[in-house]
């Protein structure tokens, strides 16, 4: 191969093209040493380098490298550091917005501050100094709300930098003392559940607020208040524990919070009366199943009713793979116009929110006892990123894969020493999340943490200890754990899923009760029956309340069953007795079926009817026949029935005594047939002992038919 010399015009440029060796880098350090000397840049930002072609290759490649070093994008992680560096510079630079009040003038006085860790589930106390105004500034509808200023266990007697807290107390002076506990608990165990959705990684964080219960010893009687830091912002209340959404005021973040509270306790509860300034949220409200704590703004099932009908999913609730809650047609179309609001919201999911799958082990456990014990060992803190622990796995994905929710497919005391648990501890190590500051005021804190050099601890580790010091046993266990804990869907179909894998699983016997989420389509039922959801010259929902009453029946609430099957065979009905269905949407398998579940389940009035449809054939499907051995069973099944049924209800009015119960299956086995053999001898005794029952009941001419119809039974006996 030949290789021809090309001249100046051949070639754009006069390069020398050679391998690049050491004493090329040797002699481009040099010269970089004596150009920052005299500094000089090129046009694409390199420095100028001699012209000669040795070198012009180098700086070519050189500059190259460094463009490119130039617009490569920062990191994210940096990114986030200098918008915090930002915001705390920002907050720092803000003034006192109560200066102007002048609280470093008042009175110091010492307090007890009692404040609740609902990981641990007790009470920790210490003295505080404060400052209060004598005046409240504000108040609600039960309380009333007063400035005031403490100092932080690290400063001394430095007011001028003391935080503002709002002191709030209730202006009935005959509410108990306990109820500033039980609110601080209600709040805190809010936050727990805070802490819970932010793991799930959703577009926004929520946090609670830090609540205390601040008891001014220096007083006269102790008087206690409630202890909150305040927050500048606008106020907005998002929905209350009556179901109110706020239209004008329409986000996603705090209905999907709620929603996602219904699923992840399993239907146990639900955080609702979601208010504040953005999602810093105060003054929740939590409905339990069982509504009796949480004080009296707990509703229970029928509190969770209200919200779930006036909710509409949203993507944030899609992004978590909750499911939609079953609504009638109707009630759909009623709520068109929320939906087209929430279209308008401006939160865009990420694609990266963690779902909420169904359960696949037991649910024995307190869902808050798991929350605790995965607060203090695993998960997300309130402001990562990414969980420390995954929360899908393999087994987690299968369960879902194999669970219900493939059918329902994700788009994207009086005093104070009442109270025996509490015990002192010291201020050092931050009680939950410690937010405990407002937005500006953290922002001050954590610059002043940093400043001193002392070590802060997140919500993981709580004390600073156990966190760091777990197992990996504790970590796979509390993991095992967090699997075994899933939610259950919101849908019907879920529930029906769910109660037949307990069944198959031998977990439960029972075949109603149970469902809170059966409860809860009762409960709206029957809020359409009092016209809950209409105006008062208007006419309620018939539609929407038979619906819920049929998903009702669906997840096995005895009350329920019990009525769709009377309304099928046409009986008259205790819930919604103004319904009554056409003859062609009757079923009489449907009804019967219904009524055989609720005899199943101990229902003494159902036993009955279904004995005297066996009895008589009236009412009886078609597929069905006169059977007086299904009749006897039924018959002596409701004679032995003096206890309660499955949903813990007893009969006790006796329409039919058990005398005359006894005295027809005493005629039954004298005559025999239809299915059953005749027993005269068994005849006999039946009558005897109706006619005893009816001599205690003092009707003594039935007692002596009884008694004559028992001896000529046997005397069949005899005879054959």
């Amino acid at each position: 191969m030949v290789l021809v010399e090309r001249s100046m015009s051949e070639c754009s440029d006069d390069i020398d093209i050679r391998p690049l060796e050491l004493a090329d880098l040797q002699r481009r350090l040099s010269e970089r040493e004596e150009n920052e000397a005299e500094p000089g840049k090129s046009e694409d930002g390199g420095h100028m380098l001699p012209n000669e072609s040795g070198n012009r290759f180098f700086s070519a490649v050189f500059g190259m490298v460094s463009k490119k070093k130039k617009d490569r994008p920062l990191r994210k992680e940096v990114l986030a550091k200098m918008r915090w560096k930002n915001a705390i510079m920002k907050a720092r630079n803000l003034g006192d917005p109560w200066e102007k009040f002048h609280l470093d003038t008042y009175k110091t006085e010492r307090a007890k501050r009692h404040r609740y860790n609902a990981k641990r589930q007790r009470w920790v106390v210490d003295e505080v100094a404060v400052k209060m105004e004598e005046q409240p500034f504000n108040h609600g509808a039960m309380r009333e709300c007063y400035r005031l200023k403490k100092l932080s266990n690290f400063q001394k007697d430095d007011w001028v930098r003391a935080h503002n807290y709002v002191g709030k107390r209730y202006m009935d002076e005959d509410t108990p003392r306990s109820t500033y506990f039980e609110d601080v608990r209600l709040q805190m165990d809010a936050k727990l559940w805070g802490e819970e959705f932010n793991r799930h990684n959703p577009p926004k964080k929520v946090d609670i607020f830090q609540m205390a219960v601040l008891e001014m010893i220096d007083r006269e009687g102790s008087p206690l208040y409630h202890l909150e830091h305040f927050i500048e912002g606008n106020y907005v209340k998002y929905n209350s524990n009556s179901g109110f959404v706020k239209s004008d005021a329409i986000r996603m973040t705090p209905q999907a919070f709620s929603h996602f509270t219904f699923e992840r306790s399993g239907h146990s509860m639900i955080v609702v009366d979601i208010q504040g300034v953005g999602d810093l949220y105060t003054d929740p409200q939590i409905h339990t199943s069982r509504g009796d704590d949480y004080g009296d703004g707990n509703l229970g099932t029928r509190g969770m009713a209200l919200f779930l009908h006036s909710h509409r999913c949203n993507s944030i609730c899609q992004s978590l793979c909750l499911t939609p809650f079953d609504l009638a047609p109707s009630e759909l179309e009623a709520s068109k116009k929320v939906a087209d609001l929430l279209a308008s919201a401006k939160t865009i999911v990420r694609g990266t929110e963690e779902m909420v799958v169904t359960p696949i082990g037991d649910e024995t456990k307190s869902i808050q006892e798991y929350l605790r014990t995965r607060s203090l060992s695993s998960g997300y803190a309130s402001g990562d990123d990414k969980p420390r622990i995954k929360l899908t796995s393999i087994s987690s994905v299968e369960s879902y894969d194999n669970s219900s929710a493939q059918e329902f497919r994700c788009e994207d005391s009086d005093k104070v020493q009442h109270f025996p648990f509490l015990h002192k501890e010291s201020d050092d190590y931050p009680m939950l999340s410690e937010s405990e500051d407002s937005a500006i005021n953290s922002a001050k804190r954590d610059m002043d943490m940093v400043e001193r050099g002392r070590q802060r601890y997140d919500s993981m580790s709580d004390f600073g200890s156990e966190s760091s010091t777990a197992s990996k046993e504790n970590e796979l266990f509390n993991f095992k754990d967090m699997v075994q804990k899933r939610s259950r869907p919101s849908h019907v179909l879920g529930e029906i899923e769910h109660r037949k894998m307990l069944e198959e699983l031998e977990e439960t016997k029972s075949k109603t009760g149970g469902s809170i989420l059966g409860q809860i389509h009762l409960d709206l039922a029957k809020y359409h029956e009092l016209n809950r959801f209409v105006e008062e010259s208007e006419t309620y929902d018939h539609e929407a309340a038979l619906y819920h009453l049929n998903q009702s029946a669906k997840c096995g609430i005895l009350e329920a069953i019990i009525t769709v099957a009377y309304l099928h065979m046409g009986l008259p009905h205790n819930i919604l007795p103004d319904i009554e269905l056409d003859e062609d949407e009757k079923d009489m398998d449907v009804g019967f079926n219904y009524l055989l579940q609720a005899a199943e389940a101990n229902d003494r009035g159902a036993m009955l009817h279904i004995a005297k449809m066996y009895d008589t054939g009236y009412g009886l499907p078609e597929y069905r026949t006169v059977d007086w051995k299904q009749a006897v069973f039924w018959y002596e099944r409701a004679i032995n029935t003096n206890t309660e049924d499955e949903e813990g209800n007893f009969d006790a009015t006796m329409d039919d005594p058990q005398y005359q119960l006894i005295s027809r299956v005493a005629t039954m086995y004298w005559q025999g047939g239809n299915g059953l053999e005749k027993d005269p001898n068994k005849a006999g005794e039946q009558f005897s002992w109706a006619a005893e029952l009816a001599t205690e009941a003092m009707k003594g001419k039935l007692a002596s038919k009884y008694y004559m119809q028992a001896e000529e039974a046997w005397a069949e006996c005899e005879e054959e």
